[in-house]
């Protein structure tokens, strides 16, 4: 029998009255205790975070690696004197032997597969087959990590199958439907590493660093993503296969790591009945010196929840609970618009007359304001008028780059950096406040749901951009007015900052009525 004057237990204890309804007794205060044991930020804690973190830069080199392997080339008259062959001509209208391509023809898979001249929308179907292929991936795979595997076996499956299918890339593409069909596997697979990898970090410390924790990921997204023109200036006048060789072997060797380094999510574990497990992981990560010989669970009336086994029992308790419904609705609208504008933006560059090299480069840069200032500001932002502003920001920028004139051309990349930033920052905020939105039980679900939305403007992204190389209002107008109008759908959302994790649904509705009670008494 469990002393019940032991403090970890005093907290599960604490505040009840004979009188306290059963749902309140029955509670569990899994959160209360295990923020007792890892609420401290220590290095244990700190080196699990990064090493899961990590996972982020090659998740940025597979999503945006189209940027460069994917580009239109440039090119030059070869016939002096020729006055019908200039700058401005289209190549199609002209000789194939009055022009030549200004670089080997292996460098793109435009020029390799002679694709100069086909319709608008094939030059944009790897990128959009690499999104679709997360966009299944995501329904597919989405509850295995709430599930059987977890979220550490999750992250390592995930990482490594995507690497491998970058590599047989290099290997097998032959032409644009086999190319686009591997970038669909490819996509697949990738569907789940950022859910994993921030929903894992974040269970691994305490509520005060749950946000910065998770912006350790952001910061490691930009510099996967910032690692992308450098990688590809280094290769230029090589194959576009080399940039897939470089980029996938190292998350080959990482899977390595994740596998004999990163431990489990001790609130999935308990979730799933296995304490044993658990208590050796907070033995591990704990950040106080506290006698583990003395940690006794059994004594806490934790009413476990069986995670859902697939992503239709998950969806059909979230459509059940309209508290749940309303605020999963809100977030993948608000998921959809940001996604349209961060994942379109990149490829959207070759569109402005600006250096693509140094374009992606300011763009991958402008990232890390975004992280940072998230990471700094996250504890004191309020989530809904952080998402009001910055989708307001981004949407305006965006459609100001539509206007014409010799003025606005030089802002152009001004204004396309400034609406990237924001809609990093609505990304950044978005993630972490499903986090907070959602109970342990679902919440890797939930969250894999709304980086579903992210990932369908993803899939819309690249065919507005191949359409708008003749109409910029195609691109950076849909943007604009697609992020603008779908930020205010914040206002149906609950605020969470410094709210506790809830780990079941009861226990998210217990808090609901309370605060219900509470504004009522109030009156």
């Amino acid at each position: 029998m469990a002393d019940s004057t032991h403090p970890l237990l005093s907290l599960a204890d604490s505040g009840e009255s004979e009188d306290t309804p059963p749902l309140v007794k029955h509670l569990p205060s899994l959160d209360s205790i295990i923020e007792t044991i890892i609420g401290n930020f220590g290095w244990p804690q700190f080196l699990q975070a990064v090493l899961v973190s990590i996972a982020w830069v090659f998740d940025a080199q597979q999503t945006f690696i189209s940027v460069f392997t994917d580009a239109h080339p440039t090119w030059h008259c070869t016939q002096l004197g020729d006055e019908s062959c200039n700058s401005f001509s289209n190549i199609c209208n002209l000789p194939t032997n009055s022009w030549a391509w200004d670089l080997p023809a292996d460098t793109s898979i435009l020029s390799e597969w002679n694709l100069e001249c086909a319709a608008s929308f094939v030059p944009g179907l790897p990128a959009s087959s690499f999104f679709t292929g997360c966009l299944v991936g995501g329904f597919v795979l989405s509850t295995l990590a709430d599930s059987s595997l977890g979220r550490k076996n999750m992250l390592l499956l995930s990482c490594l199958m995507m690497s491998l299918s970058s590599l047989l890339t290099v290997i097998f593409s032959t032409n644009i439907w086999i190319y686009s069909a591997i970038k669909f596997l490819c996509g697949f697979f990738r569907s789940t590493i950022g859910t994993c990898a921030l929903v894992l970090s974040s269970e691994l410390v305490g509520k005060r660093w749950r946000g910065q924790v998770g912006v350790v990921g952001f910061f490691c997204f930009s510099l996967g993503f910032l690692s992308l023109p450098a990688m590809a200036y280094m290769n230029r006048g090589s194959s576009w296969r080399s940039l897939y060789l470089w980029s996938s072997i190292p998350g080959i060797f990482y899977s390595i790591l994740v596998h004999f380094f990163v431990r489990e999510s001790p609130r999935w574990l308990f979730v799933n009945g296995r304490e044993e497990e658990a208590m050796a992981t907070l033995k591990s990560i704990a950040s106080t010196h506290h006698d583990s010989s003395n940690w006794n669970f059994s004594g806490m009336c934790f009413e476990q929840e069986t995670c859902n086994a697939n992503l239709y029992s998950t969806l059909k308790i979230l459509v059940e609970k309209k508290w749940a419904c309303r605020r999963l609705s809100a977030v993948l609208v608000i998921a959809f618009g940001a996604g349209l504008v961060y994942y379109g933006m990149p490829l959207a560059l070759g569109n402005l007359a600006f250096n693509l090299y140094l374009g992606v480069t300011f763009n991958a840069l402008s990232e890390l304001p975004a992280a940072l200032f998230t990471f700094f500001c996250i504890g004191k932002l309020k989530r809904k008028n952080s998402i009001l502003v910055f989708t307001t920001l981004s949407g305006v920028c965006s459609i100001m780059c539509v206007l014409k004139g010799k003025m606005w051309t030089r802002l152009q990349i001004g204004l396309e950096l400034v609406s990237f930033c924001s809609s990093c920052t609505v990304v950044n905020i978005m993630l972490l406040y499903t986090i907070e939105l959602f109970p342990t039980c679902v919440r890797n679900s939930a969250m894999s749901i709304a980086r579903e939305a992210l990932l369908l403007g993803g899939v819309f992204g690249p065919m507005l951009v191949a359409v708008g190389r003749k109409d910029n209002f195609a691109s950076f107008g849909v943007f604009g007015l697609a992020i603008g109008c779908c930020g205010m759908f914040a206002t149906c959302l609950p605020e969470t900052r410094g709210a506790t994790l809830s780990d079941t649904m009861e226990e998210e509705e217990h808090k609901l009525q309370k605060a219900s009670c509470n504004w009522v008494g109030e009156f």
